[in-house]
């Protein structure tokens, strides 16, 4: 892949670390509470940046031993080397500030700890936020091949070494040259940001060369079936709390088919998946990757592939990295378009995506806005005689109590494999569940003929066509039928949560039709969906399916 230059831009502040050999300086905390799901999107995980365009040291050596260092006896292992650099982020600095370390022959070991200020600032205004990772000694260039680790803004330390690393940074050769801790200034306070950056070198043998396990790409199928999978996952390998194989555990017991690792901005988690993959769990390569104007998920991506997220909608480097994405065979979806905290909103638009996240985690009012905008886009697409873009549901859970599978994609895909299930994702072959309780089918049929969900039923203008969805596990829930006009049936399930719901329509009067079905609103009403009023109209989703197309034909 092609590389690009990185220096700083003539507009742009410098830093000024200040170099202390002998002085380590305390690690502090930089995010001591891990809230809900959505907070744990705002408390500076590894996000964008300007381009990979960093600010560099320009005083002082990377690192000076002290004077009267004593010289190690010939043949001894030299003492840790410890480097502290400090520094001043004004206001509006750049998105990363990169900080060169020197690393000699013979380190066994790079281990980093860091801590920033955090000062009292008025209420609604960001307060300082910072995250971190490391580069080696082959550059920073924006998608080059230095990338060594990443771990946001949820890690104070980590250490990376040949045959082992933190999670969130990748196992390898400690090669001599000039390495860069990397720091993201995800939010300054008016007051700025101070930092202090503690570097250890440790001298040794290296370890044996680290054997990654990556998982199978095939699991043992039913065949031509309906597959549950749950695509937005993160381990402790980014912001997540659970380990890989608790997230093994919990997408078993979710009744989950196969899942996606999606851990932010690193691909250190990919190595491990092997052993717990099985017959019964198809586990898929990923990766969240979060710039600074939205975030995105990358399914399905090759064992150990990294895709950098250091850019910005108007550096116009996004559709580099879909290209790669899309060489490795994999799926490019953005990730909860509506969130409402900093840098989430998506603003790449959605012409180059396979597949948009309307769904992601509890049921929210952002939610309802992304389902609503994608709607909008399926009539369009329809309208221009384009290609629609499926929707998604997925968790995005990082830890207790957040469920996995909640929500998940039901996917019709020839067998369990890798292949078939991005195929089916990426043709819109698939529904969305609150869970596996929830079983769901849909068809139209007419003329003699019938299409699924994600096909095209092609019939004369006025052939008589019969909408049909049959669901269960939604006690009292109420069904919706959507086309390009709107919701045109409304029908309650009974309490039992069961039912066949059937709707005629024609092609001439849809262009698609699709199906929701919500819980009860919170005072046990079903909602009505031609109502205007303060509240919002209907309860949370249960079951959401992608639509199948109606085409006007003679034949």
């Amino acid at each position: 892949m092609p590389t690009e230059p990185s220096s700083p831009r003539p507009d742009q502040p410098t830093a000024h670390p200040a170099v202390s050999p002998t002085a380590p300086a305390a690690a502090q905390p930089t995010d001591p509470a891990r809230p809900a799901r959505r907070d744990l999107l705002r408390t500076g995980l590894a996000t964008g940046a300007a381009t990979a365009l960093g600010l560099a040291a320009t005083t002082g050596p990377a690192y000076a031993a002290p004077a009267d260092a004593p010289a190690p006896a010939p043949g001894a292992t030299p003492a840790d080397r410890v480097l502290t650099l400090t520094g001043h982020l004004p206001t509006g600095a750049p998105d990363f500030v990169y900080l060169p370390v020197e690393v000699p022959a013979g380190v066994r070991e790079i281990a980093v700890s860091y801590g920033y200020d955090k000062p009292q600032v008025p209420p609604g205004t960001p307060g300082n936020s910072c995250d971190i990772g490391i580069f080696d000694e082959r550059g920073t260039d924006l998608g080059g091949p230095g990338f060594r680790g990443w771990s946001g803004g949820f890690r104070t330390e980590f250490a990376l070494a040949r045959d082992s690393a933190t999670p969130g940074y990748l196992p390898g050769p400690v090669n001599p040259g000039t390495w860069h801790v990397v720091l993201g200034p995800y939010q300054v306070a008016p007051q700025g940001l101070d930092y202090h950056v503690q570097v250890t070198l440790r001298f040794g043998a290296p370890g044996p060369r680290f054997t990654p396990h990556y998982p199978a790409e095939r699991a043992h199928g039913r065949g031509r079936a309906w597959y549950r999978g749950d695509c937005h996952l993160h381990t402790v390998h980014s912001d997540g709390r659970r380990t890989p194989e608790e997230v093994a555990a919990g997408a078993r017991a979710a009744g989950l088919d196969f899942i996606v690792s999606t851990d932010h901005n690193t691909s250190s988690s990919h190595a491990v998946w092997g052993p717990l993959a099985g017959p019964d769990l198809l586990i898929l390569p990923g990766e969240e990757i979060t710039t600074r104007n939205g975030h995105w998920l990358a399914l399905g991506l090759e064992p150990g592939q990294f895709v950098d997220w250091r850019y910005r909608s108007r550096d116009e480097e996004y559709p580099r990295f879909v290209r790669q994405v899309h060489r490795a065979g994999g799926l490019v979806v953005p990730a909860h378009p509506y969130c409402p905290y900093v840098a989430c909103q998506w603003k790449f638009g959605y012409e180059q995506a396979d597949a948009v996240e309307v769904w992601n985690g509890p049921w929210t009012y952002d939610d309802e806005s992304a389902v609503d905008t994608w709607d909008g886009r399926l009539a369009v697409a329809l309208r221009e005689g384009r290609s629609w873009l499926p929707a998604m549901g997925n968790s995005d859970a990082h830890s207790e109590p957040q469920p996995i599978g909640s929500p998940h994609t039901v996917v019709l895909a020839e067998d369990l494999t890798r292949d078939a299930i991005l195929d089916g994702l990426r043709a819109g072959r698939s529904w969305l569940a609150e869970s596996s309780a929830v079983t769901l089918e849909f068809t139209v049929t007419g003329h003699g003929r019938q299409a699924g969900i994600g096909e095209e039923l092609t019939v004369p203008a006025d052939a008589p066509l019969d909408v049909r969805l049959t669901v269960s596990g939604v006690p009292g829930g109420t069904v919706r039928l959507l086309t390009d006009e709107g919701q045109l049936h409304q029908e309650s399930l009974p309490a039992g949560g069961s039912g066949t719901v059937v709707w005629r329509t024609t092609a001439s009067l849809a262009a698609y039709v699709r199906a929701e079905v919500r819980h009860p609103k919170a005072d046990g009403t079903p909602g009505r969906g031609n109502s205007m009023g303060p509240d919002l109209p209907w309860g949370p989703m249960a079951a959401l399916t992608n639509p199948i197309v109606l085409r006007v034909g003679d034949r």
